[in-house]
């Protein structure tokens, strides 16, 4: 393939793509992480790992997931055919486990005796403790108090699975305070701790390790969608927090110059507040957790509070990727407010049958959005990155269901 973008190796051999991204970190913890990366870079080629995460993707996930047309949906809106890459149907109930079966591995591989991270909606704590369980490992889990109360079957499951959760009562109590927590108990022990980055966010080689794992979304996506149709998508779509989900949907797309992404940020309670997590949107270059990319900050160059009706989308920070390929005018990056995503997830929820996670619904009202604008032989596919059984009861209770 072709393209009119000159992409840079992402990343380079320093962990930058483009100006982003890196390990601005403590000389001692740069030498850890270039353990993780070396010890990654070496299991990766191994058929013995390739066949093993493959066995767990088909055998234990339930991938591929499939693709639906969402044919009511589509008429409702009216233009193009609205279509979603089934990723709520995987074990967990989202994107989330493709990543942590892989970090999991990781982790055993280098013969470390806990794995370590935070979560915000839960998603990503759900996939690691059933991970780690998986592969008998210690997990622990950092969470905000906040995320825990609005978020509570999830922390029901985590503890079920045998993790040790952690409430966070610091700062805003949630997603940006939990990494904070979690990354001062890894710098305890490093040598024998294993950090498991909930995305393609942190110091390299985690942008670079989660992406790999997650690219298999965007790698299915491609095929069932040539096989199904004889072409590619008009436009493909995903919520953008830290951006994992994203970035797996549009890696195998990059280089098809023909189909337009979008990835979609949280504007909360509106642009125009200081309650949203639109960073690719309104934030300035800067560092947070270790890597360089557009956060929302103060003058001094310190995260501000965010927030997002959708608690795996509420960080200050976003992937490096993202940032370089905002830069280079490859990927566009909208937001989409509370009101609207609510919309989106009722919506869904009563034309279609599926109940999706309020992070997913922000890529759904964007596409609802969009689809009028386009004729009825144009498609969208939005990667529907996980489900909503986590949010029903929020859900009904802000609308007194």
């Amino acid at each position: 393939m072709s393209s009119k973008f000159n992409f840079l190796p992402m990343p380079d051999s320093k962990g930058y793509f483009g100006e982003y991204g890196g390990q601005i970190i403590p000389p001692e913890l740069t030498a850890i992480m270039n353990e993780i990366d070396a010890a990654y870079e070496e299991i990766r080629v191994q058929p013995s790992f390739q066949n093993e995460l493959a066995e767990l993707y088909t055998h234990y996930v339930g991938r591929p997931s499939p693709i639906f047309h969402a044919r009511r949906l589509s008429k409702r809106q009216g233009g193009a055919a609205i279509h979603l890459k089934r990723e709520d149907l995987n074990h967990t109930g989202a994107h989330k486990i493709n990543h942590c079966l892989g970090e999991a591995l990781v982790a055993k591989f280098m013969g470390k005796t806990k794995v370590l991270a935070e979560t915000g909606a839960g998603q990503h704590g759900v996939a690691l403790a059933t991970a780690c369980a998986l592969i008998g490992i210690e997990c622990e889990i950092h969470m905000g108090e906040v995320d825990i109360e609005k978020e509570h079957p999830n922390v029901t499951k985590m503890k079920i699975l045998g993790c040790r959760l952690i409430p966070v009562s610091r700062g805003t109590r949630t997603l940006k305070d939990a990494v904070d927590s979690a990354f001062e108990e890894y710098l305890k022990d490093p040598k024998n701790f294993f950090y498991a980055i909930g995305s393609v966010v942190g110091p390299h080689p985690f942008p670079k390790m989660v992406r790999d794992f997650q690219s298999i979304v965007g790698r299915e996506a491609r095929q069932q969608f040539l096989d199904r149709h004889g072409k590619l998508p008009d436009v493909i779509t995903a919520c953008v927090g830290g951006g994992s989900n994203a970035i797996g949907l549009f890696t195998a797309f990059l280089n098809d110059d023909q189909v337009r992404i979008i990835g979609v940020e949280p504007a909360g309670r509106g642009l125009d507040t200081p309650d949203h997590a639109a960073t690719l949107t309104k934030g300035t270059k800067g560092a947070i957790h270790g890597f360089k990319c557009y956060n929302i900050q103060d003058q001094d160059g310190n995260p501000l509070p965010v927030y997002s009706i959708a608690s795996g989308l509420d960080y200050p920070g976003v992937g490096p990727q993202h940032c370089y390929l905002k830069d280079l005018g490859r990927v566009e990056y909208v937001a989409i407010d509370d009101e609207e995503c609510v919309d989106a997830f009722m919506t869904l929820s009563r034309t279609e049958g599926i109940i999706p996670a309020l992070e997913s619904a922000h890529a759904v009202a964007h596409a609802m959005k969009i689809a009028k604008t386009m004729s009825p032989d144009q498609t969208i596919l939005i990667n529907l990155s996980g489900r909503g059984d986590k949010d029903a009861d929020f859900i009904a209770q802000r609308l007194g269901l």
